[in-house]
């Protein structure tokens, strides 16, 4: 087999092919062929040793995949040999053609959606979904802010937000990517490098504020967030693609009764494996039925894995990103 390894930490580009010894799955595991692999920001952190989960050297990134079973342990039920299947890899290790893993993260998938579209589902819909109903409680008629809104993360946030009844805001930074936004079901679009997040969301919300922001950005933006967000609201903490990780002050979410909610679906899973297989049997459903409508901008090969890192990890990308092995 061939995977993408990194000996030391560093940029992208730290990213070697190399040859590598396939493992044969223990009892409880399966080894799954990859076709294809999700590329996240977290790929970029984890070669900068600054994710939460640090694999020991030499590693290979990359958190979600799809491809077929080779290979099951003895005491795996409900997969077989040459079944199709996406798998999430909180450790790592989908940048390779083959891996070995825990049974329990892996998906069968159905007949009709491509290993591309399967590859880059799990960790963007997974956590939208996570974030939405289990930690955000969104309800019906709610009003929902998605920050980042044109990244995989943000349009399936607008997606689930959709599908669960939600009048949806999209912030971006540009007008092409709120174009973006708008074609994946956003009601109300707003540029935050031309116009006032807060203000903008206070207007559209006669004063209101939002009951639940999704917020993968950080920084600056999440700044904003703090302030548009409505009485008894839920400010959902994703991620910090913006570099700097922010402070919420504590009198405003004092006098709004609001909560900020920490999102960490990778955990979760592992935690509560029965629970994410549910979530992805209602999501896969969902995508079958024409509800979800998963962006991949532009697939790459694996041996340019260091290429389509770098480019997420600099918020060039629109949607998801994906690697392909052959």
């Amino acid at each position: 087999m061939k995977a993408m390894v990194c000996r030391e930490f560093g940029e992208p580009e730290v990213l070697r092919l190399e040859e590598a010894q396939p493992r044969k799955p223990g009892p409880r595991e399966v080894r799954v062929a990859i076709k294809a692999a999700g590329v996240n920001f977290p790929d970029s952190l984890m070669l900068a040793g600054k994710y939460q989960v640090k694999p020991p050297f030499p590693f290979t990134p990359g958190l979600e995949a799809a491809g077929d079973v080779i290979e099951v342990g003895a005491e795996v039920e409900g997969l077989a040999a040459g079944q199709r299947v996406m798998l999430m890899a909180r450790r790592g290790g989908c940048f390779a053609t083959e891996l070995t893993l825990d049974a329990a993260t892996v998906v069968p998938l159905p007949e009709g959606i491509d290993y591309v579209t399967a590859a880059c589902f799990p960790i963007t819909y997974g956590t939208a979904h996570f974030a939405l109903t289990h930690r955000g409680q969104l309800k019906p008629g709610q009003t929902l802010l998605v920050t980042g809104a044109a990244g995989g993360v943000g349009i399936a946030a607008i997606e689930i937000g959709k599908a669960l009844g939600a009048r949806v805001i999209a912030a971006a930074g540009s007008p092409e990517r709120l174009k973006i936004a708008a074609k994946h079901g956003a009601d109300i679009l707003i540029d935050y490098n031309a116009e006032s997040l807060r203000d903008r969301v206070k207007a559209v919300t006669d004063g209101r504020g939002v009951d639940v922001a999704f917020d993968p950005v950080g920084g600056d933006i999440f700044d904003q967030c703090v302030r548009s967000m409505g009485w008894e609201g839920r400010l959902l903490v994703i991620g910090f693609a913006a570099g700097r990780i922010p402070s919420a002050p504590a009198n405003l979410v004092l006098v709004k009764n609001f909560s900020v909610v920490g999102v960490v679906f990778g955990a979760h899973t592992e935690r509560f494996p029965a629970e994410s297989a549910a979530r992805f049997t209602e999501l896969l459903g969902w995508l079958q039925d024409g509800r979800l409508h998963p962006l991949v901008s532009q697939t790459y090969p694996l041996e340019e894995a260091s290429r389509a890192v770098r480019q997420l990890a600099e918020r060039r990308a629109t949607g998801k990103l994906a690697l392909v092995t052959s």
